[in-house]
Order: C-alpha cells, then sequence, then structure tokens
C-alpha cells in the first residue's frame, strides 16, 4: 500500500469530454497524481483520455468494471496494460475463470512489454444495491409441502463477502492478480477496501484508518469552485 497520501489519493473524471478532464487534470497538477476514468469519460472520449492524462504526468485508474466470458476479459486486461493504466477492475461476478483470465492477461502482457503488471482489483457489490435490488427474485421456502415466496432477501454485505472469497489470490501465481473491493456504505470512499463513511461527510481519515488503501474521491473535488483546495484538504485529513 502507497504510505504517501498523494499516491493514495484518486480523482474521479466523471465528466463528458477530454477537455474538462484535461482541466481538471491541470487544476490539480502539484496535488493530485492520480486520476479515475470510468465508463463515461472513455465512452465519450475512448483511449485519448487515458493518454491525456498520462501526457500530463498522471496516472490511470481505468474503472470499467470488466464483466464477460473469460477470454473476452482476458483480451481486455492486455489492451489496458497496452494503455499504461497503473490499476483495473473487473466484476466479481463474472466468476473465478473470468478473473484469473484477467489477471493472466494482464500478466502476460505486461511481461511481453517490459512494463509493471497494473493492479486488478474485483468489483464485489455497487453501493448503490441493497437488498432489495439484489433480491429481484426472492428464495422461496417450503411449508407444508408447498413453496412460497421467502421474505428473506441476500444482504449486501454477505453477497460482498461470499464475492470476496472468490477474489482471493489463486495459489498457482506467486504473486497476488487481483484483490476483493468491498461493500459498506453507500457513497464511501473507495479503495482495495471500502471503509465507512462518506466523502462528502469528511471523513477520508476514518476511511484510511479504516483499512482503505485508495480513496476515490468525484465531485467533492471535482465540483469544488477551487479544486486544488478541496484536494488538498483531502489530502490534509488524510495525514491527520
Amino acid at each position: 500500500m502507497p504510505s504517501d497520501p498523494k499516491d493514495r489519493l484518486i480523482v474521479a473524471l466523471d465528466v463528458d469530454s477530454i477537455d474538462r478532464a484535461v482541466a481538471l487534470v491541470d487544476a490539480l497538477a502539484g496535488q493530485v497524481t492520480r486520476f479515475k476514468i470510468g465508463s463515461q469519460l472513455f465512452t465519450a472520449v475512448g483511449p485519448p483520455a487515458v493518454e491525456a492524462v498520462r501526457k500530463r504526468g498522471g496516472e490511470v485508474f481505468l474503472d470499467l468494471k470488466f464483466h464477460d466470458i473469460p477470454n473476452t476479459v482476458e483480451g481486455a486486461a492486455r489492451e489496458a496494460v497496452r494503455l499504461g493504466v497503473f490499476m483495473f477492475n473487473v466484476h466479481a461476478s463474472g466468476g473465478r475463470a473470468m478473473m484469473r483470465a484477467a489477471a493472466h492477461g494482464a500478466a502476460e502482457s505486461a511481461h511481453a512489454l517490459g512494463v509493471p503488471r497494473p493492479l486488478v482489483i474485483a468489483v464485489t457489490v455497487l453501493t448503490s444495491l441493497d437488498r432489495v435490488a439484489l433480491g429481484a427474485r426472492a428464495p422461496r421456502r417450503l411449508v407444508r409441502g408447498r413453496t412460497r415466496a421467502s421474505p428473506l432477501r441476500p444482504r449486501p454485505r454477505g453477497r460482498a463477502r461470499r464475492q470476496r472469497r472468490l477474489a482471493q489470490r489463486d495459489p498457482r501465481h506467486s504473486q497476488r492478480p487481483w484483490t476483493a473491493l468491498g461493500h459498506r456504505h453507500p457513497g464511501c470512499p473507495s479503495g482495495r477496501r471500502r471503509a465507512p463513511g462518506p466523502v462528502a461527510g469528511g471523513h477520508p481519515r476514518a476511511a484510511t484508518e479504516a483499512g482503505a488503501d485508495y480513496l476515490v474521491v468525484g465531485r467533492p473535488i471535482t465540483a469544488a469552485a477551487d479544486p486544488a483546495a478541496a484536494a488538498a484538504a483531502v489530502l490534509a485529513e488524510m495525514r491527520g
């Protein structure tokens, strides 16, 4: 885990154009070195968004949550390495074979290109999902010889634990190929481990003390009148 808060803070570039993304990267120069590029910006711009951040000395967490058949995800992992990202993610619900394929593709591509292998993390349960959303079809129970709908629905925390176990290290690899990203509280800062408490509530220090390796912060910084000052405040609290 990085020790310097500047290496642990990741600012989410959840914008719709490369101009807006570049403006934020430039505004945060000297304060932030790592940025998240997710579905909105990547769909709008594509790989040039990653190139623009790296050209300005930044590192990219590619947040596309790959979830497909193993062969497709392995190919996507190889391309993520070619883009030069320092971290990308897959969705744990894709299964162990898919996650192994992502780790394998990243490792082989990095070796072939002679570059460091990026971190591969697995998302377990999205923070926007609750028991109702996860239980679209409730389990059924047997009552007096007849099946009836059960009021019980899967709990987000339990689902996250199961998928986190699924994403444990494959013993055939000498290094951990992926890390589980768990579910805690909606709106919380994220990292390789999630911690309770929303960033908007001003708790980045609590998040790091609770075990978050990285904090991904979006609107509290990017929507601020002075993004650099907002980032500096988050970093100051992370330092305690």
